[in-house]
C-alpha cells in the first residue's frame, strides 16, 4: 500500500511539473483551482441526484444497492477532486461522470461479490449446503452458583 501511495505522489508531482513547464506556474495553479471548483460543483450536483435516486428506490421498496454504491463513488470522486494534483482530479472527474461511474460500480460490485456471498440483507456467510447460518442464543445469568443456595430476595417490612 505504501508503494502505491508513493507511486501516486510521484505521478502527481510529474504531472504538475509537466503542465507547469508547458503553460507556466500561475496558469498551472489557476488550472488546479478551476478543476477543484468545477469538480466540487459537479460532485454536489451528482450527489444530489444520487440521494434522490436512493430515496426513490427505497420508497418503491426495491434494494438501493446500485444507488448507494453510486453515492459512495460520487463521494470518493469529490474527495479526489479536492486532493491537489492533476492525476487525482482526472480520477475524481471520471468517478463523477455517470458513464464511467457505471463501469466503476460494476467492477466494485463484482469485487465485493468475490469477497463474500450476497444475502438479501447484505453480505453474510452460508453453510456448505447453501443455507444461511443463523445462531440463536440466550443470555444466562451466572452470577450465582447452583451448588450454593439461591440468592435471597430482599425483605421489605411494612408496619
Amino acid at each position: 500500500m505504501a508503494a502505491i501511495f508513493l507511486l501516486w505522489v510521484i505521478a502527481e508531482i510529474a504531472a504538475i511539473w509537466a503542465v507547469a513547464s508547458l503553460i507556466g506556474f500561475l496558469a498551472t495553479l489557476g488550472l488546479l483551482v478551476a478543476g477543484a471548483l468545477v469538480g466540487s460543483w459537479l460532485a454536489r450536483r451528482e450527489g444530489g441526484k444520487a440521494m434522490r435516486a436512493v430515496l426513490d428506490t427505497a420508497r418503491a421498496g426495491r434494494s438501493p444497492l446500485g444507488e448507494v454504491t453510486d453515492g459512495m463513488l460520487i463521494g470518493l470522486g469529490g474527495l479526489l477532486i479536492f486532493v491537489p494534483g492533476f492525476v487525482s482530479d482526472v480520477a475524481g472527474l471520471l468517478l463523477l461522470l455517470p458513464p464511467t461511474r457505471a463501469v466503476a460500480r460494476r467492477l466494485w460490485l463484482r469485487r465485493l461479490e468475490r469477497r463474500g456471498p450476497m444475502t438479501p440483507h447484505g453480505f453474510g456467510s452460508f453453510s456448505r449446503s447453501g443455507r444461511v447460518i443463523v445462531v440463536d442464543s440466550e443470555v444466562v445469568d451466572t452470577s450465582h452458583d447452583d451448588r450454593r443456595e439461591p440468592p435471597q430476595r430482599p425483605v421489605i417490612e411494612s408496619e
